[in-house]
């Protein structure tokens, strides 16, 4: 299965109180104003939660028009302050964001029945952004999304969400957002094989770190990108349907810590496609797998013990023989590249094969004494990255995704080695170079590099590398290292760890 169709599929199965319909977003939402039946402002409410950082409310509105240009294209029923109340002009009379969204309403509106839509035109008649002061501080004017609703109904529902305004966002959400002078013509689309209005510029994914706020997954804005005379998306023509399933499934998989990982400069997501709490309970091994800190979020005794015999090399068929055969699961890498996203990995199989591969990693990186914590991947990665002593305090305190520790990670080499780990095949070279290479630098073989190496050797070169310290082996080389490594150590324990060149070096 393609990854566009996977995270279709995951969409449908999305609970629909989780998921908006399409034509719908879920968008940050901080006040509410509460109109009269006449037009007249009752009062705002303060949607924004009681935490520190004042969080506004998620709440699934119609979706917005791509904003591009200097066109002002308003939402419906819903936007910002400068849009919805006006705010701009009080700065610069020339803004015309609240004139196309009161105009915009006025027209589309002219025919409306029920006394909330009504409302909301006789509020536009007459409202002037002056009056904003009377509702928020115009020093720090209101950054989040402002919906409407009417003072007899605001208790149970905003305009948005009454029936005639569902009725008419359906019936003319098309020329809402269409383009002037953009053709809309009918495609075959990729994904579901069925003739439909193709989408010409996707919806954006938020949430991918390192990145901007909004990015695309597939984009065609130049005509180097361009063939046989194709526009935009008509290159690879994807449904409108089908591109906001895919993009709404990848912006809640991005936006829940319960679907994401952060693997190096690789944001990862990953999905089961299973019926009951299979999914659930995939979902969680699968996290615990790379991120020993989910281990502390895993709450049923049952999920425990399974991870720790898988950690402890039992097959998931004896374990848990549903979860072996009755899972599909896929995993996605992404990372940011200019505007655009590219797609560090993307891996689907079934959930025995993912296991037997995450035990094929935790064998060849195994060694003794074993590390603090099962070869959690985050922290292996930190051992690639040259960490001031700062950054080492942040990695001891356990904040393996520090920003700062995350930027110092070598680009592309923790997804590459992600990738490696997920399909079972052999580990990127740069990892062994890598790992030597700091070793040189700062002088510091510690257990986990020696896991990264001995990982490099058996699966890459099909070498024989002992767990521990082998007491009787006599090969000269391995006598000869072991003298060498005891006086660098006690080298060490008399000069300090910044030493200029060790016995080795002379």
């Amino acid at each position: 299965m393609s990854l566009l169709s996977a995270l279709v599929r995951a969409y449908d199965r999305l609970p629909k109180d989780i998921a908006p319909p399409f034509g719908y977003s879920t968008e940050k939402i901080g006040f509410c104003v509460v109109l009269e039946p006449d037009g007249s402002v009752s009062h705002v409410i303060d949607l924004r939660g009681d935490d520190k950082r004042r969080s506004p409310r998620m709440l699934a509105v119609p979706a917005s028009p791509k904003r591009s240009g200097s066109t002002p294209r308003p939402n419906f029923l819903w936007d910002n302050a400068n849009y919805a109340l006006g705010i701009g002009k009080l700065k610069d009379a020339n803004d015309m964001r609240y004139d196309s969204f009161r105009e915009k309403h006025l027209e589309y509106l002219a025919h409306a029945t029920t006394d909330e839509l009504r409302a909301l035109c006789l509020f536009l008649k007459d409202w002037q952004p002056e009056n904003c002061q009377n509702y928020f501080d115009l020093a720090k004017p209101p950054t989040e999304g402002i919906v409407f609703a009417l003072s007899k109904s605001y208790r149970n529902m905003f305009l948005h969400e009454t029936e005639e305004a569902r009725r008419t966002w359906v019936s003319e959400r098309d020329r809402w957002i269409a383009v002037p002078g953009k053709s809309t013509e009918r495609a075959i689309c990729l994904v579901s094989g069925e003739r439909s209005s193709i989408q010409r510029t996707h919806p954006p994914i938020k949430g991918v770190w390192g990145g901007k706020t909004e990015m695309a997954l597939i984009s065609f804005n130049s005509e180097a990108y361009e063939s046989y005379s194709h526009e935009q998306g008509d290159n690879a023509p994807i449904s409108e349907a089908a591109a906001f399933a895919y993009t709404t499934a990848l912006n809640r998989f991005l936006s829940d810590r319960s679907h994401r990982l952060q693997i190096g400069d690789a944001s990862t997501v990953f999905w089961a496609d299973a019926e009951g709490n299979m999914a659930a309970e995939a979902e969680s091994l699968f996290a615990a797998f790379f991120d020993t800190a989910a281990d502390d979020k895993i709450e049923t005794a049952k999920v425990k013990d399974r991870l720790e015999g898988i950690r402890n090399g039992q097959r998931l068929v004896n374990i848990a023989p549903e979860l072996a055969e009755g899972v599909r699961f896929y995993v996605l890498g992404l990372a940011p590249n200019a505007a655009r996203l590219s797609v560090r990995f993307y891996w689907e199989s079934d959930f025995g094969t993912l296991t037997a591969n995450y035990q094929h990693y935790l064998l060849d990186g195994k060694v003794k004494p074993e590390p603090e914590k099962k070869l959690n991947l985050p922290r292996l990665l930190c051992e690639l990255a040259p960490l001031t002593e700062q950054e080492r305090k942040l990695v001891l305190a356990r904040r393996y995704n520090d920003e700062k520790v995350r930027k110092k990670i070598p680009a592309n080499l923790a997804g590459e080695w992600m990738r490696a780990i997920l399909t079972g095949t052999p580990y990127p070279m740069t990892l062994l170079s890598t790992v030597l290479m700091r070793i040189r630098a700062d002088g510091e073989v510690n257990a986990l590099r020696a896991a990264i190496l001995k990982s490099v050797l058996i699966r890459n070169f099909n070498k024989e590398a002992p767990v521990a310290l082998d007491p009787a082996n006599t090969d000269k080389g391995y006598i000869l290292g072991r003298l060498f490594a005891a006086y660098e150590e006690v080298q060490r324990a008399a000069l300090g760890g910044n030493v200029n060149a060790t016995i080795k070096d002379k």
